[in-house]
Parts: C-alpha cells; sequence; structure tokens
C-alpha cells in the first residue's frame, strides 16, 4: 500500500515523517520498511531513527541545510525499493500472572467490564499482539490487538505507582510497565521477565514490529521465573516467523 506522507523540518538536524493518524498494521509495517532502510542506508549521517504509532523523526548527525533536497534523498530511497519479499519477525511468548495479589486492579477492572477474571484473562491471552512502538519509558510496549471487550478509557485519576513488569490496560491498547512508574493504565497481570536493561546493548530484547503473546502463569511460576531472571539464568522464548509480503 502506498501511502501520502507528510516531511517536516522538527529542528535543524532532524526530519519528521509522518503516516495516517491512526492504528494500523499495515501503516506499521510501511513504517518498519522506510525505519529500515534508513538505518541501513544512512547509518553514517543518522544518529538514531525514533518512530511512533504513525511517525518517524530522524536525528542527523549534521545541520541539515538543503529541507528539500533531503526530502527528496529520503523519498528515493523508500522508492528504490518494495516491501515485497520474505519477511521475519519474532513471536515472543511472555509468562504474566493474573492473580490479584499481583495485579491489583485486575478484580476492579472485570468487575467495571462485567465479566469473571477467568473471562478477562482468557480475552487478554488469545490475541497475538505487535509492538507498534516502544516508549513513553524505555522499554514500554505499545501493542495493538486488544480484543474490543477489553476496551476502557484510564483511570481519572492515576496510580502513584504501578509496579515495574505490570501488564495493563488503557483505552484500545494494552501495554508493560518495564519499571516501576506512575500510570493511568489498569494493571491485570504482572510478568516476571525483565523489559529494559540499561547495562547491556539491547536495552529491550523485544522489536518494534515484533508480535507478543501472553501465556497465563501461577504465582508460583511467577516466583521461579523471577528468581531466574534475577540471576541472570533466564532466556525469554521467541518463535521466529517468516512471511511472503
Amino acid at each position: 500500500m502506498v501511502y501520502e506522507l507528510n516531511y517536516k523540518r522538527y529542528s535543524e538536524k532532524a526530519i519528521l515523517i509522518e503516516w495516517p493518524s491512526k492504528i494500523d498494521e499495515n501503516i506499521l509495517d510501511n513504517l518498519v520498511f522506510c525505519k529500515n532502510q534508513v538505518e541501513i542506508h544512512f547509518y553514517e549521517v543518522i544518529v538514531e531513527v525514533i518512530s511512533s504509532y504513525n511517525s518517524l523523526l530522524i536525528y542527523y548527525r549534521f545541520t541539515i541545510e538543503d529541507f528539500y533536497s533531503e526530502v527528496f534523498r529520503l523519498k528515493s530511497l523508500f522508492s528504490d525499493g518494495s516491501e515485497t519479499g520474505s519477511r521475519k519477525t519474532k513471536l515472543w511468548k511472555i509468562p504474566v500472572c493474573y492473580s490479584s495479589a499481583l495485579a491489583p486492579d485486575l478484580e476492579q477492572f472485570a468487575e467495571m467490564k462485567s465479566l469473571s477474571v477467568d473471562e478477562v484473562v482468557r480475552l487478554h491471552t488469545t490475541p497475538i499482539y505487535k509492538v507498534y512502538f516502544i516508549g513513553f519509558l524505555p522499554g514500554f510496549l505499545y501493542l495493538g490487538g486488544l480484543n474490543e471487550v477489553l476496551f476502557h478509557p484510564r483511570k481519572k485519576t492515576p496510580s502513584p505507582k504501578i509496579e515495574k513488569g505490570s501488564v495493563a490496560i488503557g483505552g484500545n491498547q494494552t501495554g508493560v510497565y518495564p519499571v516501576d512508574s506512575p500510570g493511568g493504565w489498569y494493571a491485570i497481570g504482572k510478568s516476571p521477565l525483565s523489559f529494559f536493561n540499561a547495562s547491556v546493548e539491547e536495552c529491550c530484547f523485544v522489536s518494534l514490529g515484533d508480535r507478543i503473546q501472553f501465556i497465563s502463569i501461577s504465582e508460583k511460576e511467577y516466583n521461579d521465573i523471577r528468581t531466574l531472571v534475577n540471576e541472570n539464568l533466564y532466556t525469554p522464548t521467541f518463535k521466529l516467523e517468516s512471511w511472503e509480503k
């Protein structure tokens, strides 16, 4: 699919590229393709490329003297290749404990949705989610694919502390808190994994465009895995998927 992209001068050293303003898997695929093209072919002149649901922010090492010439270079880069061909992504199996002892908002959330706790867990673990972008905290996963039955507005008054590893719902999204943080999402589960580690090069093991499947585990399994994680003896599991696009 071809999108009419909007190019803006973001600063003297940055260009913002915008797609249509909506959460859409086809937009994400096109955005990931363009991000990869920039990182592969412009690696000598860029500092980093930051993505969101529908935009890329490209930071250059130098001042952009001729904005229109640089936009032309980017457009040529994106039209040079094609999104067709074999593509690969990772499907991560993420263990989550859906226990009220670890998920302070689970029972309240189920009651607000007129569902049982078991129904909330089933609806939350059934989909395979896609990683649309990683922010507002380092390692915070914004995931698309939540069942519409679980859509719910964020809290009117944010919680002062949502614990590291909390799996939460806010609006039409679900995500994972990588560190303790204030937040307005409903914490309905908790993963024993660590989603951000500043001491390693790949700070977050999950990447843009990857897929996530939540696997329900018991409190004992949570504690066992958490112990292994703390001792650096646990490696998250994934399945490498290929498809033609």
